[in-house]
Order: C-alpha cells, then sequence, then structure tokens
C-alpha cells in the first residue's frame, strides 16, 4: 500500500494518470507527446507506477503499451476506507 501511495505523490505520476481513459492503453510515446515531459522522464515515472503496481504493462513488438491497473487500486482505496470507517 506505500508504495502505491508513494507513487501517487507525485504531480507529475498524477497527471500521466489522467491522461488514460477508462479501459485505454497507452505508450511512452503517445504520453509523452501529450505531457511536457521528455521521453526518458516519461519512461521513468512509468516504472514507478508499474512497480507500486499502480500500472500493468505488455510489449507487442517494439512497443510497451501501459494501462491503469484499476483491480489494484479499487483494493488499496477500499482498505483505506475500510480503516477510516473501523476508526471513526
Amino acid at each position: 500500500m506505500s508504495k502505491v501511495f508513494t507513487a501517487l505523490g507525485d504531480e507529475h505520476r498524477q497527471r500521466i494518470l489522467l491522461l488514460f481513459e477508462p479501459g485505454e492503453r497507452l505508450n511512452v510515446g503517445q504520453i509523452a507527446d501529450a505531457s511536457t515531459l521528455s521521453r526518458s522522464t516519461v519512461s521513468h515515472h512509468l516504472k514507478v507506477l508499474r512497480e507500486a503496481g499502480v500500472l500493468q504493462s505488455e510489449k507487442i513488438g517494439k512497443e510497451v503499451w501501459f494501462w491503469i491497473d484499476r483491480n489494484l487500486l479499487l483494493s488499496v482505496f477500499g482498505n483505506v476506507i475500510d480503516y477510516v470507517k473501523e476508526t471513526t
């Protein structure tokens, strides 16, 4: 859980996540084109998000496609909500 919140704590990574439409897959080039960040910086942020489990990825040909792991985020945020409910 802490890796997820650490990954989501960066403003650039938050902006990257907001680029994804529901169910959409994007590659590094598409994300870099839609942001003010360089391709290498985008790659770094995608790596952090993937290692935290926020994003999943698949290599198809020469491209790596990324998508949001909705189930993981629902689980993490659900756990936080359950904790808050129990402590109030």
